[in-house]
């Protein structure tokens, strides 16, 4: 005894499953899915440690432009940074290359 189902549940049931794939692809695959969330945390921890670091970089700089300034001029660096720069040596010392 065989039962065959109406045309139209068949087709409800593929329309259902057809929906059901389409929403499980586009929670894993989609622009809010779980891959993408998790490139972006990825992302976020890069430029997280990115940031960081320009932060240090920032602070050293203006370490080194509070000694340079008026208020407070270290001297051993203002003559560190015009030899660097500009290329100067005292008399008394010798230049190895």
């Amino acid at each position: 005894m065989s039962q065959r189902f109406p045309l139209s549940s068949v087709i409800f049931f593929l329309v259902v499953v057809a929906l059901g794939l389409y929403f499980a692809f586009a929670a894993v695959q989609g622009p809010s899915g779980i891959l993408r969330r998790v490139q972006i945390e990825a992302e976020t921890a890069e430029l997280a440690e990115e940031r960081d670091r320009l932060r240090a970089e920032v602070s050293e700089m203006q370490n080194l432009t509070r000694r340079l300034s008026d208020e407070y001029l270290d001297l051993d660096l203002l003559d560190e940074r015009a030899r660097a720069v500009l290329g100067f040596v005292r008399g008394d010392e010798a230049v190895i290359r």
